[in-house]
């Protein structure tokens, strides 16, 4: 970062192309510092052109910066001039503001940016470096003829005054008299022309300027854009996002840009679209379907006949009498089960054959785990515990618990999404597993009424011994077991196992429609 300093004592300018106090350059450089990925496009940028590095500088505070101003070419050094329109047509790109609004104030997301932008940065430093070594000749021509390196156009407007005044035997900058000073002139005359070549070679190169800057722009809106979804997929809010230190957050970033869990990101995103629709649209103890009349004293759903009473002074106290003896006529509807107090547990199916693919390559497993994890979400946003089982054989059991009053910590959830047990496929122990904690949770916090999610892709029997005892625990507690057979209609047959165990069952057969487990989520 040699070429970062800020100000070249034997050049009158600027080196940086945006204007930044202190403190933002100091982000600059701690970043830098953390990240291995910009320290090596610097090094082989640098290794291939000059004044890289603090082209990469300007390109991070545009990003980076509340309100960032791109310095006029008067303010700026010569050999900077390049960075600089670089920089004012990054800026002035399309793209520049949506980009700023996944970047601005967000130090990592701007330094995604950068290396966003860097392969058309690249390209074009590699077709522009006859520009760049015009504006290096301008400034060392200025530096060998004895003065201050000026910007192009101050140049250009002042060299014919001052080749004048020199060959007039005037007194030169530095007060000795004209003639003792001539040798000097050829040399600034030489330094006008390079700096009138530098500006030439630089305007001349604007157009392709300007359309790399809008290609590395629609680039780094394009990254930033998908790892923002990415994470917001995840449930990873924007605020934990910037409580995280850089390093792990690039971790993170790349765990979920790789392997299985890039491959469920849109997924999962859907599910969480769809829970949050339905979750709007939820009302505890909603009206349902109409089935006839019937009496109370429940004005929401009082019959027209009966409010016509209130038009006549004569029947208003029948009315009220009425009302105060539960007697008016109401409409009677069948509405939706109220939503439970007790924990959330998603008990999920990892045997073997959860592998198996559906339409769109989406397998059994990477639904059922989108699916979970939307619950997960359900449950937070109800303030309910929430506890993740995944199960195989009646051996292979692996619980996750989320407690409602704490924060969700992102690599137990990733961790919860990865484990995956293998083998075969039992139910006893999972539901056991589910009724012991919610019996727990009845017996220490007396919060009843959970609900079980049982998610699976086959059928497996059940003992009778087992049958009375869940049956107890459900008569206790108060619970409501869910089923999802995902990709096996045989199981929600009549007379199975599953249709026996669950309140409300249903098959899953097409994985790319999350919609299908909708009611779900207005019903938990």
């Amino acid at each position: 970062m040699a070429d970062s300093t800020g100000q070249e004592p034997a050049e009158l300018g600027h080196t940086g192309a945006v204007a930044a106090d202190p403190y933002d350059r100091i982000a600059w450089r701690d970043l830098y510092a953390r990240s291995a990925a910009l320290r090596e496009l610097a090094a082989e940028l640098a290794a291939r052109h000059a004044h890289t590095t603090d082209l990469l500088a300007d390109a991070f505070l545009a990003a980076y910066l509340a309100a960032p101003r791109v310095r006029e070419a008067a303010e700026m050094a010569p050999s900077r001039l390049f960075n600089r329109e670089v920089v004012a047509e990054l800026a002035a790109s399309p793209g520049f503001a949506a980009l700023r609004r996944e970047t601005a104030g967000d130090p990592y997301a701007a330094a995604l940016a950068v290396l966003a932008e860097a392969p058309a940065l690249r390209l074009l430093l590699d077709r522009t470096e006859p520009v760049r070594e015009a504006a290096d000749r301008a400034a060392e021509a200025c530096r060998s003829a004895g003065r201050p390196a000026r910007t192009a156009g101050e140049t250009a407007r002042q060299a014919g005054a001052t080749a004048g005044a020199l060959g007039a035997g005037a007194t030169s900058a530095d007060g000795a008299a004209g003639p003792a000073s001539a040798p000097a002139a050829p040399a600034g005359q030489a330094a006008s022309r390079a700096e009138a070549a530098a500006r030439q070679a630089l305007e001349a190169a604007t157009p392709g300027i300007r359309a790399a800057a809008r290609t590395a722009t629609a680039q780094a809106v394009r990254v930033t854009r998908e790892e923002a979804a990415l994470m917001r997929a995840w449930g990873v809010g924007h605020g934990e996002l910037e409580r995280m230190p850089y390093e792990e957050r690039a971790r993170l970033a790349e765990r979920l840009r790789t392997g299985r869990l890039a491959r469920w990101a849109e997924l999962i995103g859907r599910f969480r679209q769809m829970a949050d629709g339905e979750r709007a649209r939820k009302v505890e103890n909603a009206t349902g379907e109409l089935i006839g009349v019937t009496l109370g004293d429940d004005l929401s759903r009082v019959l027209p006949s009966e409010l016509a009473h209130l038009g006549l002074p004569e029947l208003r106290a029948v009315f009220a009498a009425r009302y105060a003896a539960g007697e008016l006529m109401l409409y009677d509807s069948r509405g939706e089960q109220t939503t439970g107090q007790g924990a959330v547990i998603a008990c999920v199916d990892t045997s073997h054959s959860m592998y198996e693919e559906g339409p769109g390559g989406i397998t059994r497993e990477a639904w059922s785990k989108a699916c979970a994890l939307a619950l997960l979400d359900q449950a937070r946003h109800a303030r309910r515990d929430f506890v993740g089982i995944l199960f195989s054989a009646a051996d292979k059991l692996q619980v996750f618990r989320f407690p409602a009053d704490r924060p969700a910590p992102v690599e137990r959830v990733l961790e919860f999404a990865e484990t995956f047990l293998g083998g075969g496929t039992s139910y006893q122990r999972p539901l056991s597993a589910a009724a012991a904690l919610l019996a727990e949770e009845f017996d220490t916090a007396a919060r009843g009424r959970g609900d079980i999610v049982l998610i699976t892709d086959d059928e497996c029997g059940v003992t009778e011994q087992w049958t009375r005892e869940w049956q107890e625990a459900r008569h206790r507690l108060g619970f409501r077991l869910f089923g999802l057979a995902v990709g096996a209609p045989t199981a929600t047959a009549s007379g199975s196992v599953l249709e026996a165990l669950c309140d409300n069952l249903r098959p899953i057969e097409d994985l790319t429609d999350v919609r299908a487990a909708a009611d779900l989520f207005r019903l938990i």
